[in-house]
C-alpha cells in the first residue's frame, strides 16, 4: 500500500492541521502519559466546521479508479474554507462491509445494478483501487495530510441499510449475518419492536470483538487523527432495547468496556507513532435515551474514554445547550450536527434546506456555546456554507430564517416506541401541527442565536402558515408578551395560507423567545397552525 499507511515510528513530527494547529517535535515513540497530554491538546484544537463524508464517491460517482477524481468530487474545493476536519466513512454497511482494505471485515466490491436500471453499484471502483495498491481511505488521508486538514475515520456502528427493503438491501447483507442469524435482532418474518431486524446484537461478545478489531485495524494501518463511533447508524444495539425494554447495567457495561478497549488501543498505537488518535462518538442528545439504549454517555466522558461529542439532529430531543453544558463539565468538546431536512411537506423542506435557514441553525449552535459545526449529509464542496457557518462573526450581518427545527421528530418512534417521552423542546412543522382555539393559547419557544440589533438596519418578520388561513383579526399573536398585528387585513390566497407579522427587533431576545398563538375571545374557529418562520433581514 501507499505511503499514507502504517505506524509512523521514528518520524520527526511537525503536524500542522489548520486553525488551532499543534505540533509534536521529536521523533519516535512516547509514553502513554505523554500521549494522554497530547490527546488533550489535540481534542481542544479549533474546529470551525467538521465535514462528514459518507464515502459514496468510489461506489456511485467515479468513472474510473482515480485518486484525483475521488478528491475532486466532494473534497478539493473545501481547502481554504472553514473546514478544519474531515470525517470519512468507508461505508461499514450491514456491519463490516468496507471500501478500505480490510482483512477483518468484508470488502464491498459489488458492481450489480439496480434491477431494471443502469446504475446501482455498477460504478463501484473499490476493487480497482485495491488492485492499484491503494483505497479511498488512504487517498483521503494523504490528501488531508497534504492540505493541513485533520482526518477521522468513521464507522457506522450498526448500519442497517441491508434491512430497509430497497433493491440494494440484499446486496448489503454481509456474509457474517448469513452465517450467524442468531446474532441478529430478529428475522424478516419476526421483526423487533424497536429498530430493524438486521441489526446485530452487541450483547454477543463476538460482535463486540469484531467492532474492536475494525477500529484496531484502521488505527494501526492508516495515519488517521481520530476515529468516530457513529451510533446513529443505526440506533439498535441490544436485544433488550429491540424487544421494547430499557437496557440495564449489564448492557451499559458491555458497551463501556468496548469503548474502553478502543481507548486503550488508540492510546497505545498513538504512543508508538508519537501522535494521539482521538475518539469521537455520535449519539442521541439525551442522557436518558442513551442509557435506555445501552450508552452510558456520562460515564464515557467522566472516565476520559472519549475526546469529542457529536450530536445528531436526525431527531433532536433537547436544546443544544443541554448537551454542551454536560460535556463541558467533563472538558469534552461538542459539535452539534446540521443535516438535511426530510420533512415530507415540500414547502417546509425547501425552506429548511435554504442557506438562510442553515445560517440560523448555525447561529443557534454557536450561541449554545458549542465548539464548532458538524455538517452531515451535505456534500456540495462549492457551497457558501463552508465559508460562512463556522464563524458567528461572519454570520452576524447575514439574512437568516429561524425555525423550531429542520427535521422534527424524524422517525423517533421507529427506533424507540414511545420515544417522544424524551422530547424536551418545542416543535412546529406540517408533521407536528398545533390547533388554535379560544381559551387555549399555544406557546412555542423559538431560540434565536443572534442579537438582531447588533447589525442594523434590520427587519424581522414572523410568518405563520395555516392549513386554511383564518382572518387575521381573529388571532392573537405575541412574542415575549408583545402583541403582533398581521401586515394584511384580509386572509391570504387559499394556495398560499401564510400570514405575515412585522416584529419590532427590540423585542427579539438573543436566546429563547416565547411565541403565543390563540383565537380571540368568542371566536369558534379552530385553525390548524402548520409552520412558523422568523425571518431576519439585514
Amino acid at each position: 500500500m501507499g505511503t499514507g499507511r502504517g505506524i509512523l515510528a521514528g518520524l520527526t513530527l511537525a503536524v500542522i492541521m489548520g486553525a488551532g494547529a499543534f505540533a509534536v517535535e521529536g521523533g519516535g515513540p512516547v509514553s502513554i502519559e505523554q500521549i494522554k497530554a497530547l490527546r488533550h491538546d489535540a481534542a481542544h484544537r479549533t474546529r470551525r466546521i467538521i465535514y462528514d463524508n459518507d464515502g459514496n464517491e468510489p461506489v456511485y460517482y467515479l468513472e474510473k479508479a482515480d485518486a484525483d477524481e475521488l478528491i475532486d468530487k466532494r473534497t478539493r474545493a473545501v481547502v481554504g474554507t472553514q473546514v478544519d476536519t474531515i470525517v470519512y466513512c468507508t461505508w461499514s454497511s450491514g456491519f463490516g462491509l468496507f471500501t478500505h482494505n480490510t482483512k477483518v471485515g468484508e470488502l464491498f466490491t459489488c458492481t450489480e445494478s439496480e434491477p431494471g436500471g443502469e446504475t446501482g453499484f455498477s460504478q463501484n471502483q473499490t476493487k480497482a483501487f485495491l488492485e492499484q495498491g491503494t483505497d479511498p481511505l488512504e487517498i483521503m488521508v494523504n490528501f488531508c495530510r497534504q492540505n493541513g486538514i485533520e482526518v477521522f475515520w468513521s464507522m457506522r456502528m450498526n448500519d442497517c441499510h441491508d434491512g430497509w427493503g430497497g433493491w440494494y438491501s440484499p446486496l448489503l447483507f454481509p456474509r457474517l449475518k448469513k452465517d450467524h442469524p442468531e446474532w441478529l435482532m430478529g428475522t424478516a418474518e419476526k421483526r423487533p419492536v424497536n429498530g430493524p431486524w438486521t441489526a446485530v446484537d452487541y450483547g454477543q461478545p463476538e460482535i463486540r470483538e469484531l467492532a474492536f478489531k475494525f477500529f484496531e485495524e484502521v488505527c494501526t494501518n492508516y495515519d488517521v487523527d481520530g476515529v468516530q463511533m457513529d451510533f446513529f447508524r443505526h440506533l439498535a444495539y441490544f436485544r433488550a432495547h429491540a424487544e421494547g425494554r430499557p437496557c440495564g447495567q449489564a448492557e451499559l457495561d458491555m458497551m463501556t468496556d468496548l469503548i474502553r478497549r478502543v481507548r486503550v488501543m488508540a492510546d497505545e498505537v498513538g504512543a508508538t507513532r508519537g501522535r494521539p488518535i482521538l475518539i469521537s462518538v455520535r449519539v442521541p442528545d439525551s442522557l436518558e435515551m442513551c442509557r435506555d439504549m445501552g450508552f452510558d454517555l456520562e460515564r464515557w466522558m467522566q472516565d476520559g474514554l472519549i475526546d469529542m461529542l457529536t450530536l445528531s439532529c436526525y431527531f433532536r430531543l433537547n436544546p443544544w445547550k443541554t448537551s454542551v453544558d454536560l460535556a463541558h463539565k467533563y472538558h469534552v468538546p461538542v459539535y452539534p450536527s446540521l443535516s438535511e431536512s426530510r420533512l415530507r411537506d415540500e414547502d417546509a423542506r425547501k425552506v429548511r434546506a435554504s442557506l438562510e435557514c442553515y445560517r440560523a441553525r448555525a447561529m443557534n449552535v454557536w450561541h449554545a456555546g458549542a465548539d464548532g459545526i458538524y455538517m452531515f449529509n451535505f456534500f456540495n464542496p462549492t457551497a457558501p456554507h463552508w465559508t460562512e457557518l463556522g464563524d458567528p462573526d461572519v454570520l452576524g450581518p447575514l439574512d437568516k430564517v429561524y425555525t423550531t427545527g429542520a427535521r422534527g421528530y424524524g422517525n423517533l418512534s421507529f427506533w424507540y416506541k414511545g420515544g417522544e417521552k424524551y422530547m424536551n423542546r418545542d416543535i412546529l412543522n406540517p408533521e407536528y401541527p398545533r390547533t388554535l382555539a379560544a381559551g387555549a393559547p399555544v406557546s412555542i419557544t423559538l431560540p434565536v442565536g443572534e442579537n438582531v440589533m447588533a447589525h442594523v438596519p434590520v427587519s424581522v418578520t414572523l410568518q405563520l402558515r395555516f392549513k386554511e388561513a383564518p382572518s387575521p383579526e381573529t388571532i392573537a399573536v405575541a412574542i415575549n408578551g408583545a402583541s403582533l398585528t398581521a401586515a394584511a387585513v384580509t386572509p391570504p390566497e387559499p394556495d398560499n395560507p401564510w400570514l405575515d407579522y412585522p416584529v419590532d427587533p427590540l423585542v427579539v431576545k438573543q436566546g429563547d423567545n416565547v411565541f403565543t398563538f390563540g383565537m380571540k375571545e368568542g371566536e369558534t374557529a379552530q385553525p390548524v397552525l402548520l409552520d412558523m418562520l422568523l425571518r431576519v433581514r439585514h
